[in-house]
């Protein structure tokens, strides 16, 4: 069989005036997997980003310590969902039960924890299908969306090959809905999880496609460094 690895991105700059930049910490993250696969004997035959820079940044700082490692391809359909759209297109209908929630998510650098809170309550709403708006993409387009990139790695690959996507929580959220068909909302239940850099694992066959591990983050547990363990 083969092997997808799918790849969270290192930390962002969650906060700043642009997010999709990384940090120091998430570039140190991309460094420390590269050097790790690179001594598991871990070569892959194939790797693809997303073209957010984030994700494009941690695959080049991962690859550059690994040996013989192929071109990376790009294809948008492993980008991130738009986050800030879900929040802009969906916060207007929360705030008569939230009245504070423009001013959390505006800082969000300084209240994480409710930050999250609501976030996470905007995400279930977008999950649900029962929000939708005009001009917002929707969950289940996202899916579609996910799914067309996995099938055109499936109809490119070939058996036995190691297959690198260097992608976000969202997309690998999308991908264990498809894949294990748990519902969405538990699906981002294990989304708030994923670790930065983390290396969840396919296993694949012709068409059929089944999850091998999830979230493992050893390298960064290896290295003692709590604040290597990061989820943004």
């Amino acid at each position: 069989m083969g092997s997808i690895y799918l790849i969270r991105h290192g930390q962002a700059s969650f906060g700043a005036d642009d997010y999709d930049v990384l940090s120091p910490v998430g570039v140190r993250q991309a460094e420390v997997l590269g050097e790790h696969l690179s001594q598991l004997g871990i070569v892959f035959d194939r790797c693809v980003s997303g073209s957010l820079r984030r994700q494009q940044h941690t695959a080049n700082a991962a690859l550059q310590r690994m040996t013989d490692a192929p071109a990376l391809d790009i294809d948008e359909a492993f980008n991130e969902f738009d986050a800030d759209a879900v929040i802009r297109t969906l916060l207007p209908d929360l705030l008569p039960e939230e009245p504070e929630a423009l001013h959390i998510l505006r800082n969000g650098a300084q209240n994480r924890a409710e930050f999250q809170r609501l976030f996470a309550k905007l995400i279930q709403r977008w999950v649900s299908g029962e929000h939708d708006k005009p001009g917002l993409q929707s969950w289940q387009a996202y899916v579609e969306q996910v799914e067309g990139g996995l099938r055109r790695i499936l109809e490119q690959a070939q058996s036995k090959q190691n297959i690198a996507v260097f992608t976000s929580g969202g997309t690998i959220t999308a991908l264990l809905r498809l894949i294990t068909g748990v519902p969405a909302h538990k699906a981002f239940e294990l989304n708030w999880q994923i670790v930065n850099t983390s290396l969840s694992q396919l296993k694949f066959r012709g068409n059929e496609v089944s999850l091998a591990s999830f979230n493992s983050h050893v390298h960064l547990q290896l290295l003692k460094a709590p604040e290597l363990i990061t989820y943004r």
